[in-house]
């Protein structure tokens, strides 16, 4: 008779792609929950978030990658070499291409950086965001794909209305080796709560500004402590960092609305991420051209 671990497989994906190419909302709708940011904004992924997606015959465990990009900045360097330090260690890598935009430089960039790999590390071509256009328009875009390199399975998903979601799942699979679970089961994410915690928050922080602010917020939290005399609520402090002290009225807005938006905003998020009600105290301070400074980088978690 044949064992679970006889059968069972486990191992590593990632999802890479140009910026804003879907990697984290498809990474959120394999797992079934939020864990990676989203944002419309490109860029907003920084930490090496990792999805759990739990099964009885596997564990597939998703690592969520910054986007590659050319780097301008010490930042833009670091993300670089995380993500190429991540396709390494990945038993299969998905290559994330939007359907609504044609195949460009930046995906050709990856797919050159992805050829180095691809002997011993299978890549799936994945055409997201399916749900934005035609049929037709997906099939030019799967022929537009192969065009750039051999993958070793083609599919269009959209992770919105959840089409071939599952049929992807099997394909990650079905790479992975043989092997027990890596994570207990109902662990989503192997990032420490602060971590996740500081994400949402710099994800509200991110929504609805304009576009001068995306890549100036970092966000750190500096304590969570329960709420004195209460079991049921947690006190969140957390600091928005900003590069230049022009950015900051932006960010606290007229009479501070702005700020007390994005606090209840993330503040739900935090609140069905930990399952308890939260207490959020938002602080914004100016950490000049922290980007570029190696020392500002490494206090922020670079």
């Amino acid at each position: 008779m044949t064992s679970v671990s006889d059968t069972h497989r486990s191992g590593f994906a990632c999802f890479v792609g140009r910026p804003n190419a879907g990697k984290s909302t498809l990474t959120n709708a394999l797992v079934g929950t939020k864990v990676a940011i989203t944002s419309s904004r490109p860029q907003t992924t920084r930490h090496t978030i990792r999805g759990v997606v739990h099964r009885p015959d596997a564990q597939l465990v998703i690592v969520d990658t910054p986007g590659l990009h050319r780097p301008r900045t010490l930042l833009g360097q670091r993300l670089n070499d995380l993500v190429r330090e991540t396709w390494s260690e990945v038993d299969v890598v998905g290559l994330c291409v939007p359907a609504d935009q044609p195949v460009g430089p930046g995906d050709k960039f990856i797919a050159a950086e992805l050829k180095k790999i691809s002997k011993n590390t299978p890549v799936i071509g994945v055409i997201t965001k399916t749900d934005l256009v035609s049929q037709e328009v997906v099939a030019q875009q799967l022929l537009a794909l192969q065009e750039i390199m051999e993958f070793t399975d083609l599919i269009p998903v959209s992770a919105v209305d959840g089409f071939q979601v599952e049929t992807l799942t099997q394909l990650l699979v079905d790479r992975l080796p043989r092997g027990p679970q890596l994570y207990p089961d109902g662990e989503l994410t192997d990032e420490p709560e602060a971590t996740l915690v500081a994400e949402l928050i710099r994800e509200a922080a991110l929504e609805g500004v304009r576009d001068e602010l995306p890549h100036s917020i970092a966000v750190t939290v500096e304590e969570m402590v329960p709420h004195p005399g209460r079991t049921d609520m947690i006190d969140v402090h957390a600091v928005v960092y900003l590069e230049r002290d022009s950015q900051k009225g932006i960010m606290i807005g007229h009479k501070g609305a702005r700020l007390k938006q994005v606090g209840s905003t993330a503040r739900k998020h935090i609140e069905s991420l930990l399952g308890t009600k939260v207490y959020l105290d938002l602080h914004v301070k100016i950490a000049k051209d922290w980007q570029r400074d190696p020392k500002q980088l490494r206090r922020l978690g670079f």
